[in-house]
């Protein structure tokens, strides 16, 4: 097992969320992204629960768990940004319909199929060979085709813009490189309403675990929290997997680094090498920490959250990881200012997106978890 916690030594708590950050993401625009969504059929804040025993367990004062597994029929906080990006694009191009690309490693490209299928859109679904075959299946059943390239998320992500530049495709990415930035700002603004939605729900964290990958959730979530707060925010921590921890890297290089190493986890969501450039502008001086996890804290926190009910995918569970991991070590523990007054917020990004690989992990199926809770 490889566990590490870096503190941030650009973090600026008195940095204010100036212009440079607004121009990437900002509330207004977090409003507007609200006001879209909220007219989608189905929509509803999804639920905020309180994991009261963990957070005895612990000596915390609460702990939040954000369930993203009733978000829409995707089961995962994508359907926030992907969709919502494509809906965005067909809009500025007059409502006539676009083809539209992406890479993936599963719930990204379900929400760019499910926002072209709601648009009348076509799309084109670059995913590398790490993929499972149920994901690729979950994204086929919106009406989209799918392309199978690349040994890992990064290479999908270059093969998707080569192709969509020969093709004229329209790229909706989670990711940002030079030259492009514009689609990946809505979609990380997209997901900037999981920290409306969980305030509104009354978490007021002190401390918020966020998943890693590319870094667009965790600057989406932060940015509300900083713009809305300032230096009454709460602490953000970023978790990766050990073994995909690009953000790791870059905040230890002081300057965006790519992650060494296979990017073989079971955290496929987040098996991302390489970093986007306008998450990282927010992040390398708002985020507190960066924290890389094993595996095997993934699918045991998986199985803890299925002994209450609660269907938490490989992905999704990786910020409630690095939090059992952090407070129950006391060096990472004061390191982070975690006591008893501290409330935490996680977000539990996915449900169980592939239900084979979860039932592989937790040894029951996620529909006998639900049914768990229900009871």
């Amino acid at each position: 097992m490889s566990i590490e916690l870096f503190i941030n030594p650009r973090f600026e708590v008195q940095k204010p969320y100036g212009p440079t950050e607004k121009a990437i993401l900002s509330v207004a625009a977090g409003e507007a992204a609200l006001k879209a969504i909220s007219q989608w059929p189905g929509y509803a804040p999804t639920p905020l629960r309180s994991l009261d025993a963990l957070a005895k367990e612990t000596g915390v004062s609460a702990v939040h768990y954000k369930d993203e597994d009733a978000r829409f029929v995707l089961k995962s906080f994508k359907a926030l940004g992907g969709a919502y990006a494509v809906e965005k694009l067909v809009r500025e191009n007059g409502g006539n319909p676009l083809t539209v690309t992406c890479a993936t490693d599963g719930n990204h490209g379900r929400a760019v199929a499910w926002g072209a299928q709601r648009a009348g859109c076509k799309a084109i679904i670059f995913i590398h060979e790490g993929v499972s075959e149920g994901r690729a299946e979950a994204i086929r059943s919106f009406g989209a085709e799918v392309r199978r390239e690349g040994k890992h998320y990064d290479d999908s992500v270059r093969r998707a813009a080569e192709v969509a530049a020969q093709e004229n495709w329209q790229i909706v990415s989670d990711t940002s490189w030079p030259g492009y930035q514009d689609v990946p700002k809505s979609v990380m603004q997209g997901y900037a309403l999981l920290a409306a939605e969980s305030l509104a729900q009354g978490s007021a964290p002190t401390h918020v675990f966020v998943q890693g990958g590319v870094g667009g959730l965790a600057a989406g979530v932060l940015s509300w929290f900083w713009e809305q707060q300032g230096t009454r925010r709460p602490k953000t921590i970023v978790v990766e997997p050990d073994r995909a921890a690009c953000l790791l890297a870059s905040a230890k290089a002081g300057t965006l680094k790519n992650a060494d190493g296979d990017l073989e986890t079971i955290m496929a969501g987040l098996a991302c090498g390489e970093a986007s450039q306008i998450a990282w502008d927010i992040l390398e001086h708002g985020a507190e920490a960066f924290m890389a996890i094993p595996d095997d804290a993934a699918a045991d926190t998986m199985r803890i959250l299925a002994t209450s009910g609660i269907v938490g995918g490989e992905s999704g569970v990786a910020g409630l990881a690095g939090f059992r991991i952090a407070a129950n070590d006391p060096a990472m523990r004061a390191a982070l200012g975690i006591d008893t007054t501290s409330r935490i917020l996680v977000i539990g990004t996915e449900g169980d997106t592939d239900p084979v690989v979860y039932e592989q992990i937790v040894g029951e199926t996620g529909e006998t978890v639900r049914k768990r809770r229900s009871a």
